[in-house]
């Protein structure tokens, strides 16, 4: 239980847990997380028998990082400490996660949202329209990213690596989930209305900006690499119909502009796709994904001499095209060469993508060769079929 001043409604939570164990059956420990309460709670929760944990560091996400590292069963469950979530009903995720399931999240969209439990500007709006993304943008098979009741396995959490420190750090563990291969389902939770007398920690556009944040911080195929390959392919169409000068189509007349734009595009969609690829390394530094097509390239197939030579031949066509042009130039006695400027425009393109290549080859030599000493060997067969099985886990009936 994440704690920031919650005596109103922390006894509650702590006696209504108490008792699932007892009906369940089993041992069972309270952990209350303590963010730096200043009123009663952390003395309220130890006269109960909770263990209380302090997490200097401010925020939801570190005080549940703090609380599910110092817990000592094998299987996790969190929910908050103001009695929105009912601390009785842990018995279907105890049960999913026994049935071998590493993540079981709650769905308050299923399960239930009394009157007034959550504004309408996050029911209607926020929440939906957040997680659609993440489901999209992740393939993640869950339908409420947000909600506060979670079970998983301590093993399961060392394997998402969770590092965010705020509310977004709801996100994050279901996105880190899905993307170390981790089987995932859901049953339907209740919402009810919370019991404190205080304004909510929540903070609705700072904290959904920071969801969002991450949603797309997180995703370089659809921050980097869809967006780049097609400025860079749009580029390149109209740097070849307009490197031998303006072209007309109907009433439409295409000329000098336009190839400074493709050039442009070109340049831009291959940078952008260049930032995706080390964003990919990056991010698969900090959890292995064995599906990523673009980590095998860089990690099996890209070396530095190949990308070294495709930078060098685009740099001597480049080269070659303004040789030529200044022969010609010299011949007509330093004349006008009106006709050359297309040329001149494709000669520099090729120039500096040949350069960008070239030096951008000695950067993801030197991030690969750090990949290939991390954790993940990605020829390694581990947990291959399990692996597979999870990633293309879907939601199951509760």
């Amino acid at each position: 239980m994440p704690c920031l001043n919650e005596e109103r409604t922390l006894a509650t939570c702590i006696r209504k847990a108490q008792q699932c164990f007892r009906d369940l059956g089993i041992e069972g420990e309270v952990v209350v997380a303590d963010n730096g309460s200043t009123d009663g709670s952390v003395a309220l929760a130890e006269s109960l028998g909770a263990r209380v944990v302090h997490q200097s560091v401010r925020g939801y996400g570190a005080a549940l990082t703090k609380g599910i590292e110092e817990a000592r069963g094998e299987i996790i469950v969190m929910a908050d400490a103001d009695d929105s979530y009912d601390w009785l009903a842990m018995r279907p995720f105890i049960e999913r996660i026994r049935e071998g399931y590493d993540l079981v999240m709650g769905n308050r969209f299923s399960g239930g949202i009394e009157p007034g439990a959550m504004p309408p500007l996050h029911r209607y709006l926020g929440n939906p329209v957040l997680s659609a993304l993440a489901r999209f943008t992740y393939r993640a098979p869950v339908g409420d990213f947000h909600c506060g009741m979670r079970a998983f396995t301590k093993a399961a959490f060392t394997r998402m690596k969770v590092r965010t420190t705020g509310m977004e750090f709801a996100t994050e563990m279901v996105v880190n989930a899905v993307r170390s291969g981790l089987r995932i389902t859901e049953v339907p939770t209740k919402l009810r209305p919370d019991g404190r007398n205080r304004p909510p920690h929540l903070r609705s556009f700072r904290d959904g900006w920071r969801h969002l944040r991450f949603i797309v911080t997180y995703a370089p195929n659809y921050l980097y690499l869809a967006p780049g390959i097609l400025m860079a392919l749009l580029g390149m169409v109209m740097v070849a119909a307009l490197a031998g000068g303006p072209i007309k189509i109907g009433d439409w007349y295409f000329g000098i502009h336009f190839l400074a734009l493709g050039c442009g595009l070109t340049l831009t969609g291959f940078n952008v796709v260049l930032l995706g690829v080390i964003a990919k390394l990056v991010a698969g530094a900090q959890i292995a994904q064995p599906h990523s097509r673009v980590i095998r390239f860089a990690l099996n197939v890209f070396t530095l001499e190949g990308g070294l030579i495709a930078g060098g031949l685009l740099f001597l066509g480049g080269v070659g095209i303004d040789a030529t042009i200044l022969m010609k130039w010299l011949a007509s006695h330093r004349g006008a060469l009106d006709d050359t400027v297309h040329l001149v425009f494709v000669a520099t393109l090729l120039i500096v993508l040949g350069l960008n290549i070239a030096f951008s080859s000695f950067l993801l030599a030197m991030m690969a060769a750090d990949r290939r000493g991390g954790p993940v060997d990605e020829n390694a067969p581990a947990a291959t079929a399990r692996n597979d099985e999870a990633h293309v886990s879907r939601i199951r009936p509760a």
